[in-house]
């Protein structure tokens, strides 16, 4: 089968997905309203909420959402074969992601732009409130994790992609005075931004001296450092540091002064290596080598472990945390929520859905894709480079040396990782910050308290656990529980809004059935790791990290799922049982 074939039958299914489905779901269950205040305006501020044309919106939550999530999550799942992954993401995309990122977002713009643990509170109770907080705080600080621990890796295995990103930062500062001062377009600024950036990184590509390596500086993979730690060790330290030390500046500042125009960068990156990557498709024509169903595994089963690995690019309850935190406090018109919420889920869908079709067409065969995916273990380890590897081939037809290709792919995902790393540590100071005036801890609720607790706490929990990749492992052990709580969190955000729609008198079959759906395999799936996987009852060694916080994210979404279920029956006016 021709690789072409297979990304096409997908993108059909978005396009009529967001032709229609998004449609109907706008004009008939959220009913936007063009003449609605958005909190934007209603509570403008200049730093968090700030009324802003949709383009920039769309980029900002685009980036934000897609991260390198839409890619690694693909890059391991095609283990199972390329068949159940890409029916995930086409169906997932249209059916769930789109009506839950465009429902946080409609849900929260009604509420004045209120958080979704906060929506939980006002909807269904103060300890529900509490206790979501809670579950998002943890997800949020596993986000901040795993990001920090994929972009310094991404750092330390293509050193000729650290220049762009640097260049990147100050170049977006400039962009935010400049359009938002000066009154200026971002279009043009940002296009000439994207080209010094794509220069850097292709002239860093063939100039050893302009690759920011690390392990070279430090002597090589094997020498002795500080600490007793090597080369590469060190190098992860090193990049730690100076992303914490990022996020933490990123966090704080204004959105329009570093935020909206990186993100609207980083939309433009997207765009472009989408279509360098669809057209590359084109002509290169590459045929699919990766099995249609994987046959061959024998140590874990897709179902229902595809629908957790697979989150972004399918359906993330992270999105939700986006859509309620920072895009609903950008949205100039009410109207612009399809247009954000639901095109932004169709965008990580198209990234997903190239991420599956460039691993499954990179293999001369099917025994050398057999070889790279041996294991589970395998692909998580292996997919993120078989993805940069596969996508500098696609792009090679338009020649594009697939040397230089590789740096650019490298340059875009770890731009999205890091889009999502500043935007999920600036939502963790939020809820920090909440928490503080839910228990009166007042020192808590001062923005550099806060944001110092979520960065320390964030470093802490990918450079101190132990485990099979030496310093970092955080980052490594905790994808398995990201994926599992992300999911637990958009079906919980799918039960919000559907008593939401409830108590409005609208038809809420449209955002119950994907609940039903991602409740039922994830509560499965976080079962089984929980009670056989992390504890150590079962035939693998247990891990009390992933035990201890899987366990309280299982505990609190049980507490949750029983107090908002029996809020959504019962009848008006009978108080709610548990």
């Amino acid at each position: 089968m021709n690789g072409i074939w297979l990304a096409t039958s997908a993108l059909v299914i978005f396009i009529l997905g967001y032709r229609f489905y998004s449609k109907f779901i706008a004009e008939k269950i959220y009913q936007l309203d063009p003449n609605f205040e958005t909190p934007a305006h209603e509570k403008h501020d200049g730093v968090d909420f700030v009324p802003t044309n949709k383009w920039v919106v769309l980029g900002h939550h685009f980036t934000s959402v897609a991260g390198a999530a839409p890619i690694v999550g693909p890059a391991i799942a095609i283990y199972w074969g390329w068949l159940p992954a890409i029916l995930w993401v086409a169906l997932g995309t249209v059916f769930a992601a789109g009506v839950h990122d465009f429902g946080t977002l409609v849900l929260s713009v009604r509420h004045k732009g209120h958080s979704i643990g906060t929506l939980a509170g006002e909807l269904v109770g103060e300890r529900v409130r509490i206790l979501f907080l809670f579950i998002i705080l943890i997800l949020v600080l596993m986000v901040n994790a795993v990001f920090a621990w994929v972009i310094s890796n991404l750092f330390i295995s293509f050193p000729a992609s650290v220049i762009s990103i640097f260049v990147q930062i100050p170049l977006a500062v400039w962009i935010g005075y400049y359009t938002y001062q000066k009154e200026r377009n971002m279009l043009i600024p940002s296009i000439i931004v994207l080209a010094v950036m794509y220069f850097s990184a292709i002239i860093a590509t063939y100039a050893p001296a302009l690759q920011i390596d690390l392990v070279r500086y430090f002597g090589g993979q094997d020498a002795t450092v500080l600490f007793g730690l090597n080369g590469v060790s060190m190098s992860f330290l090193v990049w730690i540091v100076v992303l914490m030390i990022y996020v933490y500046i990123a966090s704080v500042l204004p959105v329009w002064k570093l935020l909206q125009p990186r993100d609207f960068i980083n939309a433009e990156q997207l765009i472009l290596g989408l279509a360098i990557l669809y057209l590359g498709l084109l002509f290169v024509s590459p045929e699919v080598t990766a099995p249609l169903s994987n046959q061959a595994v024998d140590d874990v089963s897709w179902f229902p472990l595809l629908f957790i690995t697979i989150a972004c690019g399918a359906v993330s309850g992270f999105h939700g945390l986006v859509s309620s935190g920072t895009t609903s406090k950008q949205l100039d018109k009410d109207t612009d929520a399809r247009f954000v919420g639901y095109l932004g889920a169709v965008g990580e869908g198209a990234l997903a859905v190239i991420t599956i079709v460039a691993i499954a067409t990179f293999f001369a065969s099917g025994q050398e894709f057999q070889a790279t995916y041996s294991s589970f273990s395998a692909a998580g380890a292996n997919g993120l480079n078989a993805f940069i590897q596969g996508a500098g081939e696609l792009a090679t037809g338009l020649l594009i040396p697939a040397e230089a290709a590789r740096t650019i792919i490298a340059v875009i995902v770890i731009s999205f990782a890091a889009t999502t790393l500043d935007t999920s540590v600036r939502l963790m100071r939020y809820i920090i910050s909440e928490l503080g005036e839910i228990y009166s801890v007042q020192p808590l609720t001062r923005i550099h308290v806060a944001t110092s607790i979520a960065v320390l706490s964030s470093a802490a929990l990918v450079l101190l656990p132990e485990g099979p990749r030496g310093l970092g492992s955080g980052g490594y052990l905790l994808w398995p529980l990201f994926g599992t709580s992300n999911q637990l969190l958009a079906g919980i955000s799918f039960l919000l809004i559907s008593i939401w729609l409830r108590k409005k008198g609208r038809s809420v079959i449209y955002t119950v059935v994907p609940m039903v759906f991602l409740l039922f395999m994830t509560l499965w799936a976080m079962v089984q790791q929980v009670v056989f996987d992390w504890s150590g009852l079962g035939e693998t060694e247990g891990n009390l990290l992933l035990f201890t916080l899987g366990a309280i994210i299982l505990g609190f979404t049980i507490w949750i799922l029983l107090e908002s279920i029996s809020l959504f029956w019962k009848k008006e006016g009978e108080a709610v049982k548990i």
